[in-house]
């Protein structure tokens, strides 16, 4: 990898497999390299995958097929910002459709329970609006959302 920061990301043997799915599924994102075990190791034997380096939009991850010890939480996620409504749609519902589940307020989480916010850039304009009591209407629309819906931000945006 060229980049001196790397998100490392824990698998339970799974990495390549969510790799492939990333790179599939988002904009500038590829599989770059798989590392196999040189030897036997807590939960898996040699010649397993133990790495995988991909790239999600640009950001250079590793996934660490590290056994299961370690589960995702909520306290890491992924947050996209998407350019429409049907960018939103496509991404939300390639994770959903591949096994994973929504909350609240653009969160997802994928099959392997990475947390993900498909979050429009407008949604984090509307919540920073100038205009507080506006941007309090617009957070108030978001808070009741699993997908963000754009058009419903924008009306609760003028009020």
């Amino acid at each position: 990898m060229a980049s001196k920061n790397t998100v490392c990301i824990w698998y339970d043997g799974t990495a390549l497999d969510a790799a492939t799915f990333y790179a599939k599924t988002f904009p500038d994102s590829t599989v770059n390299a798989v590392h196999h075990a040189p030897g036997d190791y807590p939960s898996g034997k040699q010649g397993d995958v133990l790495t995988v380096e991909f790239t999600v939009m640009g950001v250079p991850c590793l996934g660490l097929n590290g056994g299961p010890t370690f589960k995702h939480t909520e306290a890491f996620s992924f947050q996209v910002a998407t350019d429409s409504q049907e960018e939103t749609d496509r991404l939300w519902n390639a994770i959903i459709d591949n096994g994973g589940q929504a909350s609240a307020c653009g969160w997802c989480k994928d099959k392997w329970g990475l947390s993900w916010q498909i979050t429009p850039r407008m949604l984090m304009a509307a919540i920073s609006n100038p205009d507080p009591v506006a941007a309090k209407r617009a957070f108030q629309a978001m808070m009741e959302m699993t997908k963000i819906d754009i058009a419903a931000i924008e009306i609760a945006l003028r009020g």
